[in-house]
């Protein structure tokens, strides 16, 4: 299945405790159908002192899952479904349902 999410992207949480929040999709999990979201769903880990560095209770991202987020438009500026169009060249470009606007990344 083709992926509507990309890294990179402008996207909101539509579900879950962090309902409404916006952020920037550091990696996507496809596998999995989950994504990595700077500054959403942060989890803490503890961890153990070694040769890289200090030990200590870290605050990391951690992986949500795809059906949770929409793209945001950056013309629309709201969350919007994802459609695909053909260009003349042969390739395939993601656009905003709302506005048509070709979804840059």
């Amino acid at each position: 299945m083709k992926l509507k999410i990309k890294k990179n992207d402008r996207v909101m949480v539509i579900a879950g405790r962090e309902k409404g929040k916006i952020g920037k999709v550091l990696k996507v999990i496809p596998e999995k159908d989950r994504a990595i979201v700077e500054k959403i769903n942060l989890v803490k880990r503890h961890t153990r002192p070694n040769q890289k560095g200090q030990g200590g209770i870290v605050e990391k991202e951690a992986p949500i899952t795809l059906s949770n987020l929409m793209v945001m438009c950056g013309k629309c500026n709201q969350a919007v479904r994802v459609g695909a169009k053909a260009l003349e060249d042969g390739r395939s470009v993601r656009v905003c349902k709302k506005c048509g606007q070709e979804l840059e990344a």
